[in-house]
């Protein structure tokens, strides 16, 4: 297909959204239709039961599905299989003639016909977890119509398959349901995939195929498997296939393949219930009745697919298998049934993800219904679990942990303080984090492959995301709870080994006589970040350590240093101290109780922070006295002078910076090479070097004087700004590999860490600008984004913020990205002015004149303090950002008392939303002035 045909985005006067080309919204739910789907390529969807099983589908039904690393009930696909493999979900249509096509698409013949006049029109419809393909086989005239999804809470991924007659005579074919069954771990699709296929033992049974692979294997240990696969299914009448194919070889036939299978070809025999199969790759392949269908008259077919996870002995498995299937038919095996589950599922979804926009652009409204929605499936899918994310063995890392629950914080606020308090049992002493997050709450696993990487962010995002939390919620109680620390052998942030530790002793850290220590949530923020004030090199900024948030910046751990973090550092300590001091002054907090062995790290000489070596030597001999156990005494600090120390750190973090790192050209240096070279500015060659993360947190930070924000977004729109792919890229072409820097510098320019347009840091991006009252600059940043997302003929993806945009502008690792939480973060709290101040509504609107609709109105709906709120801002003056102030607010009607802050801030308190009901929606109106 030639892209140059497709559809273009329309925008009307205001520069809103009108026509999105073959994508359009249904609802104000995220639902939408995309016409002509089979003309883009690495299309994927996600649909997922919220509790174990996972699935990726395509318009082709191609993608896998599975419960963890290693119970694949489908053959894990990355990417590229998407279009390679043909080891797809697949239904077959055998007419009466001998010809055949499948309602998928996937048959030669239809492959065959892509870009001619005979290739079929693929529309997809999808919403919250559900996903329905539509196509016509002009040849035989009949309609296809395909609904996938996972019932809340089960197992089990459902295929509805409708077959409509849409020619001129009547028409009679044998369907045919065709889905391999991979039934084992993803570590054997390059490791012993024939061996392992000889340990599967095939049921067939009144209702399909069940696999029980007898062993798990591993050549470390083979263990006893009772996990059992299936495919089953009826007719929506619940009339049961009448045989079956249950071996892959017979049913592709010799010289056949999945595109060519002879079954279907020829119309081979199947088996019947009761046979099994042995030592082979399995299909689920059910081979239902003939039908014949008048002229406008449509069959429906319901097939299962799913894992039966049992981790202990299970009953004889032909008994046991007639179980799982005849179970899973009778809960949805007719229509009535399955439509009530598909119309369930959908609600819970809607209900899960209850935020909402309104303004002027209603693409933009709909668009943020899959960005807050994200946040959701990366804590379903972790990072490892769509085809573009084919790493790692799934879960979340450190990082993700604390910036998914930045989005939860917006939509479901009050079952994160629990959460928070768990995720800090991850913390070391000397100030690291356990890197391999555990299935349960507070969970954390050793680490026993003596990978001793550490990043140097890590012991940011905490503190970012408690504060936030303490704001949103009022609950500063948080951060005077208890909570263990996490032990392994890794000590000295990495440098170093415990050779006393024992791993019988637990994940937990000890004190000298034996008992477990715990400290408060305040104590693991302050170890976090002093720590790190103290790790630094030769220019006096932080190591880097591993790397930063950029993963790729992994080849400097000796003499590199971020300058990026140290600001955003400096930031934390900045903030840390202005809630101790409210906290003194509001709550009467006077003193707190920390590690007596911690106490150094409170240094109150400012003379020894401009002195490297005494700097380093302080944090050593803190690490090695906390190498093995801690002495669990603890020393009163006043939180006056604790607050005093953090903002001599925090003005001497940003003195430094921007005596040493300001540029002449108009920014800040973000890095320091291996070879303790500075990273940017003007080359000798004539050449410049800028990256985006240096400029983001020196502005988040404060670090940046206004003059200096300013002269940042200039800098940055003049060297990274492409908003032919999406908007800020990450870094200008360095045109070297920086083998002294990180892999990113291997990648080509436009690609990934090098040079593309990472959402996630532009978001930050925007965010920066917006908290330092570049209002204007913020939204450009987070517009340009959402236009490239929407722009389907660049951008080839489903609605929603992908990781990145490459050097084509094409959304790429769609859906599991730390972007969503700051997207949605910054849209509500910096765009539309949503926020908390320690329990209180605080309401300061950005808003730009064209986001406001026709009637001059722009609102969001959201939770805030447990109750629900509609707020709906009134610009009659149609004033700009910047230009208008709020003159009057009422609350369901009603005047309400109110403070306004020398910011233009409206302050509601928080006993004031606390009178308000939970069983209703309360309308928030606030009118805005020109000033």
């Amino acid at each position: 297909m030639n892209p140059g045909v497709r559809p273009v985005v329309e925008s009307n006067e205001k520069g809103m959204i009108t026509n999105m080309g073959n994508i359009t919204f249904l609802d104000k739910n995220g639902t939408f239709k995309m016409e002509k789907a089979q003309e883009y390529s690495y299309l994927y969807f996600p649909i997922a039961s919220g509790t174990g099983l996972k699935s990726a589908v395509t318009p082709e039904l191609s993608g896998d599905a599975k419960i963890d690393q290693n119970h694949f009930l489908l053959q894990p696909v990355s990417a590229e299989e998407l279009h390679n493999t043909k080891s797809n979900r697949n239904f077959w249509c055998r007419l009466s003639d001998g010809s055949y096509f499948s309602a998928v698409g996937a048959s030669a013949l239809q492959q065959a016909k892509k870009f001619t006049k005979e290739a079929e029109d693929v529309t997809v419809e999808a919403g919250l977890m559900w996903q329905k393909v539509t196509r016509t086989d002009k040849e035989h005239g009949i309609k296809s119509e395909i609904l996938s999804f996972v019932p809340v809470g089960e197992e089990c991924e459902v295929m509805q398959v409708t077959l409509t007659n849409t020619g001129v005579n009547a028409v009679e074919f044998t369907p045919i349901a065709a889905i391999p069954i991979y039934g084992r771990s993803a570590d054997n699709l390059r490791d012993h995939r024939h061996v392992t296929s000889l340990l599967h033992r095939a049921q067939v049974t009144d209702e399909g195929i069940c696999v029980q692979p007898v062993l798990s294997f591993d050549e470390r240990g083979h263990q006893r498997n009772f996990n059992s696969y299936y495919v089953a299914g009826v007719e929506s009448d619940g009339k049961k296939p009448e045989s079956f194919y249950p071996c892959v070889e017979d049913f592709i036939g010799e010289g056949g393949s999945f595109e060519v299978p002879e079954a279907v070809a020829r119309l081979t025999d199947g088996c019947k219930s009761g046979d099994v199969v042995e030592g082979y790759e399995i299909l689920g392949g059910l081979r239902f009745a003939s039908k014949k269908l008048a002229v406008g008259e449509s069959a429906t077919y319901l097939v299962f697919l799913g894992v039966d996870v049992c981790d202990a002995q299970t009953p004889v498995l032909s008994e046991h298998a007639k179980a799982i299937t005849k179970t899973v038919t009778e809960k949805f095996g007719n229509i009535a049934k399955l439509s009530k589950v598909f119309e369930e599922t959908k609600a819970h979804w809607i209900a899960e993800n209850n935020i909402a926009f309104h303004t002027g652009d209603v693409a933009f409204d709909n668009y943020m219904k899959w960005v807050s929605f994200q946040p959701v499936l990366r804590r379903i899918y972790g990072c490892s679990f769509l085809p573009h994310h084919d790493y790692g063995k799934g879960g979340r890392g450190w990082r993700d942990l604390w910036q998914d629950q930045l989005a939860l914080l917006m939509m479901n606020p009050t079952s994160v303080g629990e959460m928070l308090l768990n995720n800090y049992c991850g913390v070391r002493m000397d100030g690291s984090n356990a890197t391999i997050i555990g299935s349960k709450p507070g969970e954390f696993v050793a680490d026993r492959n003596n990978i001793t990487r550490v990043w140097m962010d890590h012991g940011l995002w905490p503190y970012m995301t408690t504060e936030l939390y303490i704001q949103q919620t009022g609950d500063d109680s948080l951060l005077l709870k208890d909570a263990v620390y996490f032990k392994d052998k890794q000590v000295a942030r990495g440098t170093g080994t415990d050779t006393e530790f024992d791993e019988n002793q637990g994940t937990k850290q000890l004190t000298a006589d034996g008992k477990v220590y715990e400290g408060s949530v305040l104590e693991h923020i302050l170890l976090q970040n002093l720590t790190a004030f103290y790790e630094v090199g030769e220019h006096n900024h932080m190591r880097l350590r591993g790397a930063d948030w950029n993963d790729a910046l992994d080849m400097a751990p000796e003499r590199g240093e971020s300058v990026a973090f140290t600001a955003a550092y400096a930031g934390n300590l900045d903030d840390l101290a202005n809630l101790l001091d409210h906290l003194e002054e509001a709550k009467g907090l006077k003193e707190v109780f920390l590690l007596k062995e911690m106490i150094p790290l409170i240094c109150t000489d400012v003379k020894i922070y401009d002195d490297i070596a005494a700097k380093t030597a302080l944090l050593s001999e803190y690490c090695a006295n906390v190498k093995h156990t801690v002495s669990g005494k603890k020393e009163t600090v006043k939180v006056a002078e604790l607050v005093d120390v953090l903002r001599k750190m925090a003005q001497w973090l940003k003195e430094h910076i921007r005596k040493t790192e300001w540029l002449e050209e108009g920014w800040f240096n973000s890095y320091y090479d291996n070879n303790g070279r500075r990273v940017e500015g003007k080359q000798a060659d004539g050449s410049v070097r800028m990256m985006l993360t240096g400029q983001v947190f020196t502005v988040m930070s404060g670090t940046a004087t206004k003059e200096q924000a300013k002269a940042i977004a200039d800098s940055a729109d003049r060297y990274l700004y492409f908003p032919e792919r999406g908007g800020y890229a990450l870094n200008t072409d360095f045109h070297e590999l920086k083998t002294d820097m990180g892999r990113m510098f291997g990648f080509a320019y436009g690609h990934k860490e090098n040079g593309a347009v990472f959402s996630h840091m532009t978001t930050m991006f925007g965010n920066a600008l917006y908290k330092r009252g570049l209002a204007k600059e913020g939204y450009k940043a987070l517009d340009t984004l959402y236009r490239q997302a929407v722009d389907l003929q660049t951008s080839c993806i489903y609605p929603g913020i992908p990781e990145y945009f490459n050097d084509k502008g094409r959304g790429m690792y769609h859906y599991l990205t730390g972007a969503a939480s700051w997207y949605l973060l910054t849209v509500l709290t910096e765009m539309f002015g949503i926020k908390g101040s320690f329990g209180e509504l605080v309401l300061n609107p950005k808003l730009m004149k064209k986001q406001f609709d026709d009637n001059g109105k722009a609102g969001a709906t959201s939770l805030f303090g447990g109750k629900m709120l509609q707020v709906v801002y009134h610009n009659a003056d149609s004033a700009e950002a910047g230009q208008y102030k709020i003159e009057s607010c009422t609350v369901d009607g009603a005047s309400v008392e109110s403070i306004t802050a020398e910011d233009g801030s409206l302050h509601i308190s928080a006993e004031q939303i606390a009178k308000l009901s939970t069983d209703k929606v309360h309308t928030v109106e606030v009118e805005l002035k020109h000033n």
